[in-house]
């Protein structure tokens, strides 16, 4: 079965230029990547499960903050290994400092059996739509494009 993941992506206008809220993941495999590496909060729904409730509760898990508003649902992309992400645009202004993320067990070492908690996301930035295509996901950076294309007609 095909992987997939729902996510937001908030923008914001500031002094005539937009832009967007990414997250870095956390943990030992992504501490220095980071070019390509961000990414809307996103994850896993359940089968059956509505994707943007999906979205809108990962949001929570990885930022702390809870958001509410018109929802711009945009077209899915497909990322390199395979994974469907669904996103959603929302017109908002979040502060980055007092983020908080919930944690995640991963394995580390991989394979290795080894269990180590971490951050789900380590960092959280608002960036220009030219930086912000270059930190984020390959795939994800046609959810800026359709928002830019939406906001500017």
């Amino acid at each position: 079965m095909m992987k997939k993941s729902a996510g937001l992506l908030l923008f914001k206008r500031k002094e005539n230029k937009i832009c967007y809220f990414l997250v870095h993941p956390g943990g030992p495999f992504w501490k220095n990547k980071d070019e390509g590496a961000w990414s809307i909060p996103k994850g896993e729904p359940e089968e059956g499960e509505d994707l943007l409730q999906r979205a809108i509760i990962e949001f929570r898990e990885e930022t702390g903050q809870s958001v509410k508003g018109e929802f711009i649902e945009l077209q899915p992309v497909r990322q390199k290994a395979g994974k469907t992400v669904y996103a959603w645009a929302l017109e908002q202004d979040i502060g980055t400092s007092g983020l908080k993320s919930n944690t995640i067990m991963i394995d580390w070492p991989p394979r290795s059996g080894k269990k180590m908690e971490i951050p789900e996301v380590d960092r959280w930035e608002w960036f220009g739509t030219e930086e912000a295509c270059k930190k984020i996901n390959p795939a994800q950076a046609e959810f800026i494009i359709q928002v830019e294309k939406l906001l500017n007609g």
